[in-house]
């Protein structure tokens, strides 16, 4: 087998040969006789469309120049977008242009022209040059990947516009034929002249053409952003509606205008709102920030998103109600204080207290008076970046009233007892946890310590001076010395409280 399919052909096989040129021929000649012909009217009349296209987008090129030097800022982007669109479609329409020169000049062994036309073709039915150049040789390949970039340069361009896109996609589609073949070999295998060179003539005339439709949309942009209005209504949108004495008002005063034939959707998050009226509840103090999204259709059918974002401070219902005459502030201890400023953010707010400290301590101020006689509290709120006095007032610093005296001991239920004037047994008075202290009681309104630094105890064996608040193992003696009706006095109490001052509390009696 492998002998024979080497050797010289039979003269059986150069006959069906022969016949298969002869069919070859014939089939190629039927194409010139008629349909070629066709292909030279049509390659006409595609290049008398493309020189139209090149008037009128040389008259939209001007055009735009004109708007440029009449608004540059507003037109300036657009214009620099379409100077590309030009440039990088020029280079196209040329590269296509220089390869359908090349293919008349390998089929008619001459010099062809600048430009290529079907009727100037003498082998118009030439089915191998146009193979070779672009198959055999890689420029179909070339030419496909150029057409795929100038096709996702225009689809990029119109990222608004998803119609536009897909037109562009489809006349500049370069994917696989019906049948499988790549784009290239479906392109030139096995095709006559007349028709590559119209084909191209055509891809020509698209790109003119497709150049035309994106400077157009690209002019229209210039003023997408502009909207018909039909009404026109003043506003003042003031910085704040709530204002303190000192502050300073402002407002911007400014003309809306509105097209009241469309109808702009609201967003606050995801959530709709009707004719831009946002409503909340205010259940919470704070501050609270919002924002959203309004949607409106433009010129060009496409709807565009404005965002927007603002705050609001929600405070606690508030009345002031003092009593001057109580207006007092204690040595020695923490004098607590609930301060705010109504409309203003507790952050927002500070205090100055001239002859004390002052410290914050979660929501309330801690305030300690250092000088005798007055204190002097303000507060300050910072609005708009400056700090205003908001008031304050003047405070009495007193000395923490006397308290009073207990004997404190535990009973035999393990309780613990105080008392001024009661009978006890010996027993409980020389108890381990029995002692003398200084207290407001169980009425106390103010909050203090305070320390017994001495007492003197009084007997019927005489009277001793006792320092601390507990009795010594020589008066625990002398109470174990007395019987049943004697009376145990404890005076000359002194009591030591934060505010340094020392104190002499009333009497204590204890009947055996």
């Amino acid at each position: 087998m492998s002998g024979a399919k080497n050797g010289p052909e039979t003269p059986r096989q150069k006959m069906i040969g022969m016949m298969y040129l002869v069919l070859t021929a014939m089939l190629a000649l039927n194409v010139s006789s008629g349909v070629l012909n066709g292909f030279t009217m049509v390659d006409n009349s595609l290049h008398t469309t493309i020189e139209s296209s090149e008037l009128r987008n040389k008259s939209m090129y001007a055009d735009f120049q004109d708007m440029f030097d009449k608004n540059p800022d507003k037109v300036r982007e657009w214009l620099e977008k379409a100077n590309l669109v030009k440039k990088k479609s020029d280079d196209l329409y040329e590269y296509i242009e220089g390869f359908k020169v090349e293919i008349v000049k390998m089929t008619d062994n001459k010099d062809a022209n600048d430009s290529a036309y079907v009727k100037q073709i003498l082998a118009k039915d030439n089915m191998d040059k146009p193979s070779e150049y672009a198959i055999t040789r890689g420029n179909g390949k070339i030419l496909k990947q150029k057409i795929e970039d100038y096709c996702k340069f225009l689809v990029d361009l119109s990222t608004t516009n998803p119609a536009k896109q897909k037109m562009y996609q489809s006349i500049f589609a370069t994917g696989k034929a019906k049948d499988g073949k790549p784009w290239e070999i479906a392109m030139f295998e096995m095709m006559p002249v007349s028709a590559v060179i119209t084909i191209l003539t055509k891809y020509q005339s698209d790109i003119r053409a497709s150049e035309a439709e994106i400077v157009q949309y690209l002019k229209a942009q210039t003023d997408v952003m502009d909207f018909r209005v039909n009404k026109i209504t003043a506003l003042v949108v003031p910085d704040t509606r709530y204002l303190i004495r000192g502050a300073q008002y402002s407002a911007q005063i400014v003309l809306s205008a509105v097209d009241s034939t469309k109808t702009p959707e609201y967003f606050v998050g995801a959530s709709s709102i009707q004719n831009g009226l946002y409503k909340v509840g205010c259940g919470k103090t704070g501050a609270f920030t919002y924002s959203g999204q309004i949607k409106l259709v433009g010129n060009d059918g496409v709807i565009r998103s404005y965002p927007f974002k603002s705050d609001y401070i929600v405070g606690e219902p508030s009345a002031t109600v003092s009593n001057e005459d109580l207006n007092v502030v204690y040595r020695g201890i923490d004098n607590k204080f609930s301060i705010s400023v109504p409309g203003v953010a507790a952050e927002n707010v500070s205090i100055r207290v001239a002859g004390g400290t002052v410290q914050k301590v979660g929501q309330r101020y801690i305030i300690r008076a250092n000088q005798d006689r007055d204190i002097n509290i303000a507060v300050y709120a910072k609005i708009d970046g400056k700090e205003l006095p908001m008031g304050g007032g003047s405070y009495r610093v007193k000395y923490l009233p006397d308290p009073k005296s207990y004997l404190r001991y535990t009973d035999g239920g393990g309780l613990t007892r105080l008392v001024q004037d009661a009978p006890l047994s010996k027993r409980l008075l020389k108890g381990d946890g029995v002692s003398l202290i200084a207290s407001y009681g169980q009425d106390e309104l103010i909050k203090a310590n305070f320390s017994i630094t001495s007492f003197t105890l009084l007997t019927v064996f005489g009277s001793v001076n006792v320092n601390g608040s507990r009795f010594n193992a020589k008066q625990l003696s002398d109470i174990d010395k007395l019987e049943g009706g004697d009376i145990l006095t404890l005076k000359n109490i002194k009591a030591v409280g934060p505010d340094g001052k020392v104190r002499i509390l009333g009497l204590i009696q204890i009947q055996i």
